[in-house]
């Protein structure tokens, strides 16, 4: 029973204290005035009356009502029930309020008096209980007695209310004596009544049934709960849920579990007790143990900054004061939101809990919701009343803890059972059971103090139970079955809805109240109302003492608690498993597991070590690590299992493998389970010396935490505990002890079930068998706690005590570890030199050891035993013992360590030597690694086949490469040699990384090295390699990267000794270079004028680029604008004495030869030439005194004499000025390059000629130059003599490009709207492509975004690469639906067509510049140049792009994400872009210079972009430089002499190491590899060429790449030496030597399809989506390394060779070969035919003793013959057919059998060099007819049936032509010839294919004086030829005559 109301108290405003001008409130008077001794007195009532300050107000307000809720310092809850009203203050206290005033007022006396003020009054009744509504009506009653004036004295309503006794928890327990019934109120003295009062009253019904009276004619029913375990909520949660919603409500639910500061703000104060009281109600079974104040006071607002937890109320009023609460989240009652800061995370509950709670509660507030879309939806879908619709939405939340907390009871450890139960969960075990070790929700609500609270109130086994035990343990299969249908799940909830209500309302219908309220006339009239008197305490205190009396003298009531054993639920083993949380196929691991286990303990090692790398891969499965520890346990026999050395290794390694992916929680118990094992395995080690497995398994996280050791300790006392009980019941209770359940199984009692019974006969022991139990129990903790100190001294302690090597964390040490923890045959053996420790030192270390694990141990011993109630001797006796057992264990350790060093060093693979190139040395022998897999697939076995990586093997550094010689760690494929390598110049990117090896299972510092050869070497350094070794190793790689010079780099170093290079000194590098520059300075300075040095400062610094240039290059002074003094300029001061034969060189450099081919001047007759050649090849720049970076001749306008090129030279960046360096042989079009113009340069260079300046300033003079200079270039071009300006570029089209029959594939589009994509121009206005500069409507290409690719056709000559996709428009481009928008048909290249475009004259010169230095130039109108104004990608984008490229193709790591696929990656470098983008330009310059402008690209510094589009342009104008010849001659031309940067953008040495490494050579050959994929027929040299080249000029073997200038080469003496060099023939300096040399040996760079046609312009198709990534970057052969180094590949060959003769037992050997994509060289294991044919002929001659012949003659000898017989058959052999129906769609004969490529992967062409047309090609799958008489032999004049000249009316564009037509009836075909004499046949009409013979009529330019009936058109199947005879009559004879052949066939 308990007090409805402990205090009853009257509080009022205290008149005479006011602080700091505020109002104070005072306790009037308090009942009883003593403290109970069971609830003392709260404090601070006052405060809580008035929340929001004591104040007076000028009007009477609405009496008020709340209840407060204070927490005294036990955290008992005292309920504050608050009844506030106004009271008038009369005119003295009046007084007393304004004398205060004014005293604060002085300064402002205008404060405006009111003539009435009130002051609130508070009636407050403090009690343990919350009976919110009793207090309410109570309270109003003693106001309604006083108001009113009734005649019930006050005191005795007051006495009455402070005796009143109610039960806590009622139930229906009708056997209790009922204490108090105050019903009857007799109007007799207050002592007689009461006695009377205190009879048992005739309406008591039971006891959760009171009814109580104040005595004043009222009456009330308070019904107590039945059980108060459940908590009271009235309608609280509801009404919660109704301001909120239903997810705010969930955030707060997780708020308070996860233990965040949650802050209500309403304007009720009754609100916000409610709001909090819900709260707390929805989370039961948990209970809130931090601060909890649903109505905080104002004064108090600081409590809000408590570090702590909390849920708090606050008044709106205050709402300002939250706002910088940076981590408490807001709900607001009022405006239904709640606000969570940003930096606080709410963990939310773990899917599908959230969805499935978040469904029922919806369904219980919204039940409407469902049916809302229903057509006839059910009548009454009203949501339940409010008080039931609480109690339904409780019943959730009691249903989802159940959920959450299922079998939590499996979880409990009890370690003493008397006298009192102690208790502790295991939460890994839990967490790891319902696999949730990553839920964040539910780690923080087990670490949280509320679980904490629930454990020790709800662990112990003997107790009362309620409605949650009831569910969480017998509802579990039923919660389980349901939680999926959320109908059943309602139901449940109504279910438990019901009985929370009749918890609540254990009598629903019972509710009589009878109270009375104040009258309406006493509400409204103020002037009657007196002061609340003073009462009598007197009175009182006799109704008080009188109880109390009363209660003593009856006897005491106890209510007999009901205990009862807690059920414990179905355990959680069998629910996870039921969900299938089970690893696939896992029958198969534990197979494979069991089996490995077996066979080790069989002594069968092969067999195990066969099985090993698999059963490493199983034991990532939890099966299959519990399946490992059975096994074990099965082996071991009496506690000890003695191993042979291999087999302790093996176990070693599995329980490692195990203990590795165990977190630290060790959740599955694995660690728990090996814990005894590895003190039972061992072996022996010599006299009486044995190694325990834990020696070898201590490196491991799970050791070093302490909750580990707990719960293991925990679980061994609960199992010795009950074994204790389990012993002494066994003579009793046999029967008991296995228990039957449910289904007839026996099953064994559980520790918490023995407990309970424990428990429950504990009272009925004697004192004796009590005390005898408690110091059993005390005992078994004390002797496992000795035990557990020996097992964590043996984990912790390292084998070798000597090393300071400690435990990773848990401040146990550092992570310097020791090897032998965890290889367990000692390579102590080759380590221990290394290893031994300075004698002097080895105590203090090992003390330092031991200190820190006694420590650790004692730290435990002092948890465990004070929780488990150990007594304090043992206690001490344990920390005595401790340090004891320590020495010991160290003692026995150094035993072992010093026998374990003396076994036999573990077996490791043997090393293997790499084969090294002629010339290339070992710079560091091979230190022992293991090769990681990085993210490509391939390697890894998960393409298939077993993986090749992990391998273990050496690194080698060399002088030229980084090599990877090793075996992978699979046993199936251990036979295999994997070598990785690249070119150490390669080196991109080096970083450390930390390794964990599958085998050993301990970290390994490792490096991951990148290459741009598309390489990546993740490897792990052994654990015998030393740390130092390893740093050393860093350093030699990164000084042989970065040599200080060019000449320390492989090439230059190659043959001379193997020792690192000394670099020259950096004082004396360059000598001549240095003078030279000072000479040029000092005669500069004497020839300027001080006009010209004026001027020269006023030069803005405009161009970027150029401070960093000058830094950069030693030869800033020489590119500075100054005129230079001729004479000073000596040969000697320039090169070499030993080079005086320069001249003679530089005539023989390649470019000469290219340029006289071209027909662009010779050196031979320099000094007679004739005047009339346009061009002359200039020597101004012999000395590179002009352009350091140019070669020394150039091609220049005739008519230009040298001093001006000097003068123009200082408008170009770079003193790159304009030369010729290609000339189109048919249209004489010229291609110039140049730098950009420098800023100034641009400006004055398209300045009207007109404009006044007063003085001709030498910039002027400059620009004329210039302008002349251009004006000579356009001047030597043919069309600019022949035409007077009528050209236009509209002309061009022909006007055949419109007739019907043009098929859509080849209609091209102009060069209009070329330049219109290039230049994304939007405005399809005539006329928009200004002339000059840049016009204001001249758009301009953004090379930011990919464009329409751009490529056109205009002249007879020519054609498109393959029509893949062809129809479509690029989908990157932006501007594309502008330009369609009119009525044009999308050409198939992308190209709209749009006449529109470029109507006006056509430019006889475009210059291509950059758009960026085109600014603000005005051109005149009649100039003939056109300026093309572009967005030039700068060498950083190229650079990131390349960086992008290299971790798309390579990435480091695999990862699963989407957004890190190869394809997005790919995407997100650009790079196909980039290629885009100078393709398309390259496009147009071919375009433009096959209309016969010329065109000069002028970009950035001339040798980056330029370079490329250059050289592009050239290869596909000019057949010749796609020969072998033509190219190398293309590259030295263009990329060598004009001074590409090789050396600065190959980052090859220390100075340009900062600018990183920039592949713009490798972009070209990017870009010539498209148009070698799109043109396979017109290239000589193979993709491997290509490829062959990529690799070299990032490898740095040969001199080619290297060097930025023919000016650098000269100084350095290395530009014409190759020839002269052969002391060592073994060495190439060139790779085109190299080249050569190998193209005579093998046909590995030719391309059998080689089959070209003369003066082809090739126009590739430029769209991204035509592009290709080329398989360089993704390709990689791990059995020999990179195929780019030939003596490799023959010497392996060899070596291979030599072992397999060895090896040759006789044994049979197998024909099949199997090959792997990554791993062999695919070309070498699967040859193309041709290859293999030619290598069988000359294995044939060889073996007949012949002289081979080389490869080529052979291949020329098989061509030659097989174009005579085709020349014989006329039409394409069959295996044209075959090709054809391959679907090699070309628009050109294209005759060949596909085939795989000489020992690389391109394809292959039989090239058969004849011409077909397009028409004769088969239909596939119908073989032609001249197939059928390929067999004859015959000559062709036998089968000339009827021959003749015929004109033929060309194919689409073409003219009529007269051909040499023969009849053959034999063939039944028609052929043509040139010309009678003609042999080659032009092309075949198959008369089987003829539809009809037809008189035609004459069209556009057929022969003129013909008559008409000469025409006649001959139809087949696939198009119509329009034939004319020289006149009507020989018409009509070939006309009946293909009749007749028609009509025979």
């Amino acid at each position: 029973m308990a007090r409805l109301a402990n205090y009853f108290v009257v509080v009022g405003y205290d008149l005479d204290n006011r602080v700091e001008g505020e109002g104070q409130g005072r306790i009037l008077q308090r009942f009883p005035e003593k403290d109970w001794e069971d609830s003392p007195f709260p404090q601070g009532i006052e405060l809580f009356c008035q929340p929001s300050g004591w104040q007076l107000v000028p009007e009477r307000q609405a009496a008020s009502f709340f209840v407060a809720v204070l927490t005294d310092i036990n955290s008992e809850r005292h309920y504050c029930a608050c009844f506030t009203f106004w009271e008038g203050l009369d005119s003295p206290q009046l007084k007393k309020v304004d004398a205060g005033d004014a005293d604060e007022a002085d300064e402002e006396p205008a404060v405006v008096q009111h003539s009435k003020l009130f002051a609130p009054k508070s009636l407050v009744v403090v009690s343990r209980l919350d009976y919110t509504e009793a207090f309410r009506n109570c309270l109003g009653l003693i106001y309604t007695v006083h108001v009113d004036g009734l005649s019930t004295p006050l005191e005795t309503v007051i006495g009455n209310l402070l005796t009143c006794v109610i039960p806590v928890a009622g139930g229906s327990q009708i056997d209790e004596s009922p204490v108090c019934s105050l019903d009857k109120v007799p109007q007799s003295p207050a002592c007689d009544w009461l006695l009377a009062c205190l009879q048992p009253g005739p309406e008591e019904r039971e006891d959760s049934l009171r009814t109580i009276t104040l005595g004043a004619g009222d009456r009330q029913v308070i019904q107590t709960p039945i059980n108060d375990a459940l908590p009271v909520s009235g309608s609280s949660v509801a009404q919660l849920f109704r301001q909120l919603g239903i997810v705010n409500v969930l955030y707060l639910f997780c708020a308070a579990l996860t233990e965040h500061k949650i802050l209500f703000l309403s304007s009720s104060y009754q609100r916000l007790t409610d709001a909090c009281r819900g709260l707390l109600a929805i989370m039961f079974p948990l209970k809130y143990s931090f601060t909890y104040v649903p109505i905080l006071p104002g004064k108090l607002l600081e409590v809000l900054s408590t570090p702590t937890p909390f849920i708090i109320g606050v008044n709106s009023f205050f709402r300002s004061e939250t706002q910088e609460l940076l981590d408490v989240i807001i709900a607001d009652l009022d405006g239904g939101t709640v606000t969570i800061p940003e930096c606080v995370h709410i963990s939310l509950l773990p899917e599908p809990l959230l969805q499935q709670t978040q469904t029922a509660l919806s369904m219980v507030l919204d039940p409407e919701l469902e049916f809302s879309d229903q057509a006839f939806p059910p009548q009454s879908m009203n949501p339940s009343a409010l008080k039931i619709q609480d109690k339904e939405i409780r019943a959730v939340f009691l249903w989802l803890f159940a959920r959450l907390f299922q079998g939590y009871r499996w979880c409990l450890h009890i370690i003493r059972i008397h006298p009192e139960p102690v208790i502790r969960f295991h939460k890994a075990a839990f967490l790891g059971q319902r696999s949730l070790t990553e839920d964040d929700f539910l780690m923080k609500v087990l670490d949280g103090m509320a679980f904490a609270g629930f454990v020790s109130e709800r662990g112990p086994p003997y107790r009362a139970t309620d409605l949650f035990d009831d569910l969480v343990a017998n509802q579990v299969e039923r919660i389980r079955q349901e939680e999926a249908c959320p109908h059943k799940v309602m139901n449940h909830v109504k279910e438990l809805a019901e009985q929370l209500f009749k918890n609540e309302n254990p009598y629903p219908a019972v509710a009589m109240h009878k109270v009375q309220r104040p009258s309406e006339t006493s509400q409204s009239t103020d002037q009657s109302r007196t002061p609340f008197p003073v009462l009598d305490d007197v009175a009182v205190q006799l109704f008080i003492d009188h109880a109390v009396a009363k209660l003593k003298s009856s006897p005491p009531v106890v209510k007999a608690e009901l205990k009862s054993m807690v059920p414990s639920g179905p355990p959680l083993g069998d629910i996870v498993d039921r969900n299938g949380n089970v690893m696939a196929n896992s029958a198969r691991r534990l197979e494979v597991v069991r089996n490995c286990i077996t066979y080790i303990f069989d002594n069968k090692m092969l067999e195990a070590k066969k099985l090993m790398p698999a059963v490493l891969r199983a034991l990532k499965g939890r099966t299959a690590r519990v399946c490992l520890t059975q096994e074990l346990n099965q082996h071991v026999l009496q506690n000890r299992a003695v191993l042979d050395d291999q087999q302790f290794d093996y176990i070693v390694r599995m329980m490692n493998c195990t203990l590795q992916d165990c977190s630290h929680m060790d959740e599955h118990g694995i660690a728990a389970t090996l814990l005894p094992l590895v003190t039972a395995f061992c072996r022996k080690l010599g006299a009486g010396i044995t190694q325990f497995a834990y020696s070898c398994v201590q490196e491991h996280m799970v050791w070093t935490t302490m909750q580990f050791w707990e719960a293991m300790f925990y679980s061994d006392v609960q199992n010795h505990i009950k074994a204790l009980y389990m012993e002494t019941d066994d003579g009793n209770q046999q029967s008991n002890s296995d228990q039957q359940d449910g289904s007839g199984n026996r099953r064994e009692i559980s520790a918490l079930e023995l407990a309970a019974e424990q428990n429950r006969l504990w009272p009925t022991l004697s004192k004796e068998m009590q005390t005898e139990r408690v110091q059993k129990e005390e005992s078994t903790v004390f002797s496992q706690a000795i035990h557990y100190a020996n097992r964590m001294s043996y984990l912790l302690l390292p084998l070798d005590t000597s090393k300071n090597r400690l435990l990773r964390s848990s401040g146990l040490g550092d992570v310097e570890s020791v090897s032998n923890s965890y290889v367990t045959n000692s390579i102590a053996g080759s380590m221990a030199e290394s290893y031994d420790t300075e004698s002097g030192f080895e105590d203090a270390e090992s003390s330092d050891v031991a200190n820190s694990v006694v420590r650790f141990i004692n730290r435990f011993v002092d948890k465990v035993c004070n929780e488990s109630g150990v007594t304090n001797e043992h206690l001490k006796a344990l920390h005595t013992m401790i340090p004891d057992i320590v020495q010991m264990h160290i003692e026995t350790l150094d035993a072992v360590h010093r026998e374990s060093k003396r076994l036999p060093p573990i077996q490791k693979p043997k090393l293997l030597r790499p084969t090294l190139l002629p010339g290339e040395e070992l710079v560091m022998d091979g230190m022992r690694v293991h090769l990681i897999p990085d993210g490509r697939d391939e390697a890894t076995g998960q393409m298939g086949g077993p993986p090749l990586l992990p391998a273990e093997g050496a690194i080698f550094l060399t002088t030229y490469r980084l090599i990877f010689k090793g075996t992978p760690s699979d046993a199936l494929v251990g036979e295999q040699i994997v070598t990785r390598s690249f070119p150490i110049a390669s080196l991109t990117k080096e970083k450390r990384i930390s390794v964990t090896l599958t085998m050993d299972q301990f970290v390994q510092e490792g490096l991951q090295l990148r290459s741009c050869t598309f390489q990546l070497m993740k490897i792990a350094f052994d654990e015998e390699v030393a740390s130092d070794l390893a740093e050393s190793f860093r350093k030699h790689l990164h000084k042989l990267r970065f040599p200080q010079h060019v000449q320390g780099t492989f090439a230059f170093t190659v043959g001379q000794t193997g020792k690192l290079v000394l670099e020259p000194k950096t004082k004396d590098k360059n000598q001549s270079l240095k003078t030279l520059s000072k000479n040029l300075v000092k005669n500069a300075k004497r020839t300027i004028s001080r006009q010209y040095v004026g001027r020269k400062k006023e030069v803005p610094a405009t161009w970027e680029n150029r401070s960093n240039f000058q830094s950069e290059l030693d030869e800033d002074e020489i590119s500075v604008s100054e005129e230079v003094d001729q004479s000073a300029l000596t040969l000697s001061s320039t090169i070499r004495s030993s080079d005086r034969q320069t001249m003679s060189n530089v005539v023989e450099r390649a470019c000469c030869r290219d340029y006289q081919r071209l027909g662009l001047g010779t050196l031979s007759n320099s000094l007679t030439r004739s005047k009339n050649e346009p061009f002359r090849i200039s020597t101004a720049n012999r000395m590179y005194t002009v352009c350091r970076s140019y070669p020394g001749l150039l091609i220049i306008p005739q008519n230009i004499p040298d001093s001006t090129i000097h003068r123009i030279c200082r408008c170009y960046r770079q003193n790159r000025f304009p030369v010729v360096c290609w000339r189109h042989s048919r249209t004489k079009a010229v291609l110039l390059r140049s730098a950009g113009l420098h800023a100034k340069g641009v400006v004055s260079f398209f300045k009207s000629p007109n404009a006044p300046t007063a003085v001709p300033s030498q910039a002027d003079s400059t620009s004329l130059e210039q302008e002349k200079y251009l004006q000579a270039i356009i001047s030597s071009m043919p069309s600019y003599s022949e035409s007077t300006g009528r050209n236009t570029l509209s002309g061009f089209t022909s006007t055949h490009m419109n007739t019907s029959e043009s098929s859509d594939k080849l209609r091209q589009p102009k060069i209009g709207d070329l330049m219109k994509q290039v230049l994304g121009n939007k405005e399809d206005v005539p006329g928009t492509f200004s002339r000059g500069a840049l016009g204001q409507k001249a758009k301009v290409i953004s090379l930011s975004q990919p464009k329409v690719s751009g490529k056109a056709r205009n002249s007879p000559r020519g054609k498109w690469g393959s029509i893949r996709g062809s129809g479509r428009l690029s989908a990157y481009n932006p501007d594309i639906g502008t330009r369609l928008a009119g009525k044009e048909s999308p050409q198939p290249n992308g190209g709209p067509n749009d006449p529109l475009f470029l109507r006006q004259q056509k430019a006889y010169l475009y210059i291509i510049g950059d758009k960026a230095q085109l600014k603000g130039g005005k051109q005149d109108s009649f100039q003939q140049w056109e300026v093309i104004p572009i967005e030039v990608c700068d060498v950083r984008q190229v650079k990131n792009s390349f960086k992008k490229l290299m971790k798309a193709c390579v990435p480091s790591s695999q990862t699963t994400e989407p957004n890190m696929s190869f394809l997005r990656l790919l995407e997100d470098s650009e790079w196909m872009t980039l290629l885009h983008r100078v393709l398309q330009v390259s496009v147009l310059v071919v375009e433009l210079l096959d209309t016969g402008s010329s065109v000069m690209v002028s970009l950035e510094d001339g040798w980056d972009v330029t370079t490329q589009v250059v050289s592009l342009v050239q290869l596909l104008s000019d057949p010749y430089y796609r020969t072998f010849d033509g190219f190398r001659l293309l590259v030295e031309k263009e990329w060598l002499s004009f001074g590409h940067r090789f050396s600065h953008r190959g980052a090859q040495t220390l100075g340009s190491q900062s600018s990183g490494f920039t592949p713009v050579f490798l972009q070209f050959l990017d870009c010539v590899h498209q148009i070698h994929l799109q043109f396979p027929m017109e290239f000589e040299f193979s993709q491997y060429y290509l490829k062959f080249l990529a690799y070299h000029y990032m490898s740095n073997r040969f001199r080619t790449f290297l060097l930025d200038s023919d000016y650098d080469r000269i100084e350095l003496g290395v530009l014409y030496e190759e020839k002269s060099d052969r002391r060592n023939p073994q060495v190439c300096k060139s790779v085109w030597d190299y080249i050569d040399r190998l193209n005579k040996k093998a046909p590995v760079f030719y391309n059998y399809m080689y089959s070209p046609e003369d003066e082809e312009v090739l126009r590739p198709y430029t769209f991204i989506s035509n592009l290709k990534v080329w398989d360089f970057y993704l390709e990689e052969t791990l059995s020999d390394g990179p195929p780019y180094d030939w003596e490799l590949r023959s010497r392996q060959e060899s070596l291979a060779e030599e072992t397999a003769e060895k090896a040759d037992t006789g044994a049979p050997k197998s024909q099949r070969h199997i090959v792997w994509p990554c791993y062999d060289n695919l070309s070498k294991v699967m040859p193309d035919a041709i290859t293999k044919l030619l290598q069988d002929l000359q294995n044939l001659e060889a073996e007949l003793g012949q002289t081979s012949e080389k490869w080529k003659d052979t291949w020329d000898k098989i061509k030659t013959t097989q174009r005579t017989e085709t020349k014989l058959e006329s039409k394409p052999s069959f295996s044209s057919s075959l090709l054809m129906s391959s679907n090699l769609s070309h628009q050109r004969r294209s005759q060949g059998v596909c085939l795989q490529d000489s020992r690389v992967g391109s394809s292959i062409k039989l090239g058969l060099d004849c011409e077909a047309s397009a028409t004769s090609t088969p239909v596939a799958g119908r073989p032609s007819t001249s197939t059928l008489y390929s067999q004859f032999q015959s000559t062709e004049s036998e089968n000339r049936s009827f021959e003749g000249i015929l004109y033929k009316r060309g194919a689409l564009l073409k003219p009529w032509k007269p051909r040499w037509f023969v009849l053959d009836k034999t063939k039944h075909e028609l052929r043509y010839y040139d010309s009678r004499q003609d042999k080659d046949c032009k092309g075949v009409i198959e008369l089987s294919d003829v539809e009809s013979v037809t008189v035609g009529t004459p069209t556009m330019g057929a022969p003129k004086n013909v008559e008409e009936k000469a025409f006649f058109d001959l139809k087949t199947s696939k198009r119509m030829y329009n034939l004319c005879a020289q006149e009507s009559s020989n018409a009509q004879l070939w006309m009946d005559s293909i009749q007749s052949s028609l009509s025979d066939a």
